[in-house]
């Protein structure tokens, strides 16, 4: 099966075989077709399958054949509404290069920078607009967005709209939509909220879902390193001065411990950058342009913030911190190995984090290799020298012995100052 075959027209696929893109994937050969024809779509597909070419190829297609009637100011046309800046960064790119051939306008607007620039492209008109969610609705506010003109709408990676706490912004956008459009509803998991969600936006949708839970990606090799909470930093530091990664995507938990995963990797020499929420967009993005250059090496990301992050030919996708959420493993691992290139996922797994494991392990339907052998098995932090003899709990009263049997600075001194046993 090929684009043209799908029934893309011209311009879209001069655009798409300068980018080499000849045969689409499952979910663009599944979802093409049914979007060309005006339905609305509900979709499972997780980040990596190809799915923004999945909705952008046929919005681009229907408003291109319909602007010849539309030749005074640009009204938006179409709304992509997705959770985080990366993630629309990088729609606003695929849109550009699609519809590069067929002169029509897109931007893209998200918070965390000044609003000036994105206003002055919208008092200009656009067709297709990205955004996140509280951009959009402050900018509506303001007067700069209306969204009466919309024919085409797309929620991206509901799932993680969820979790981010957008689901009061998406019922005030879904309300300010007009009743008769187009509608498109991507998520990677299809959990009961994501679902009642879905109902609310849709009428009657066709489904197409190509990322069953059960499987991972194809092509890549996993394996798990029991190792102490405490040397996983030991551990990362080892496998990278001893192993050949061109590129690594390490995940954290959470943002502080993806900065204090970089500190330890900038004091051992090597080059690391972290991503998360607490980032400034400038910082981001120069993080994000230099691990894609290769002048940074090690990339250190959040889950959220992890989403719309896609690097060609990334080696290696390392779990510093097991997911509590056997899904998201899933999706991490899926960073590496796409379009047919080979990729590896590490994970490392503390006391605390094996029945996460389990669940993984259930999830995917396979045990995950174990490298029983490691220098950091079961790394501890070495005490300090001249407490290393004495047993834990003596090493207070070890310290503090003198003549009277006790630490005098440890007595209290008595309203009259003298010191209380």
């Amino acid at each position: 099966m090929t684009f043209q075959q799908l029934g893309v027209i011209d311009p879209i696929l001069r655009a798409l075989i300068a980018e080499g893109y000849t045969h689409p994937t499952p979910i663009q050969e599944q979802s093409i077709p049914i979007l060309l024809q005006g339905k609305d779509l509900l979709g499972c597909a997780q980040t990596g399958t190809g799915k923004t070419a999945a909705f952008a190829i046929p919005i681009l297609q229907h408003l291109y054949l319909k602007q010849q009637n539309n030749r005074g100011f640009r009204k938006i046309k179409a709304l992509i509404v997705t959770p985080t800046r990366e993630l629309a960064i990088q729609i606003g790119e695929s849109f550009s290069v699609y519809g590069k051939f067929t002169g029509l306008k897109n931007t893209v607007i998200f918070g965390g920078v000044k609003q000036g620039a994105q206003t002055k492209i919208l008092e200009r008109g656009i067709d297709i607009l990205v955004a996140t969610p509280g951009r959009l609705l402050d900018l509506i506010g303001q007067g700069f967005i209306s969204l009466k003109d919309v024919e085409y709408s797309v929620l991206d990676e509901a799932d993680r709209m969820l979790d981010m706490g957008f689901i009061h912004d998406i019922r005030k956008l879904i309300a300010l939509l007009p009743a008769k459009r187009q509608s498109l509803f991507f998520s990677a998991t299809m959990p009961p909220d994501i679902v009642a969600l879905s109902r609310k936006i849709l009428g009657n949708p066709e489904k197409v879902s190509v990322t069953p839970n059960q499987t991972t990606a194809e092509k890549v090799d996993q394996a798990v390193y029991f190792v102490s909470k405490p040397g996983k930093t030991k551990l990362l530091i080892h496998l990278l001065n001893t192993t050949p990664m061109e590129s690594v995507l390490v995940f954290s938990r959470t943002k502080h411990g993806a900065n204090k995963i970089v500190k330890f990797l900038d004091r051992a020499g090597i080059s690391a950058e972290a991503i998360h929420s607490n980032k400034s967009q400038t910082a981001r993005q120069r993080a994000l342009g230099n691990f894609k250059s290769g002048e940074t090496k090690v990339l250190v990301a959040t889950d959220i913030a992890a989403r719309g992050i896609d690097v060609d030919e990334l080696s290696h996708v390392v779990n510093y911190d097991l997911p509590n959420i056997s899904e998201t493993y899933v999706h991490r691992i899926g960073r590496t190995g796409r379009a047919g290139a080979s990729g590896i996922a590490l994970s490392f797994c503390d006391s605390e984090e094996k029945a996460y494991l389990r669940d993984i392990e259930k999830l995917i339907r396979q045990k995950i290799e174990v490298v029983s052998e490691h220098p950091f098995l079961n790394y501890e932090p070495e005490v300090e020298a001249k407490d290393a003899a004495v047993p834990f709990g003596l090493r207070r009263k070890s310290n503090s012995s003198n003549k009277g049997g006790g630490n005098s600075r440890s007595r209290r001194r008595g309203p009259s100052g003298r010191r209380t046993p």
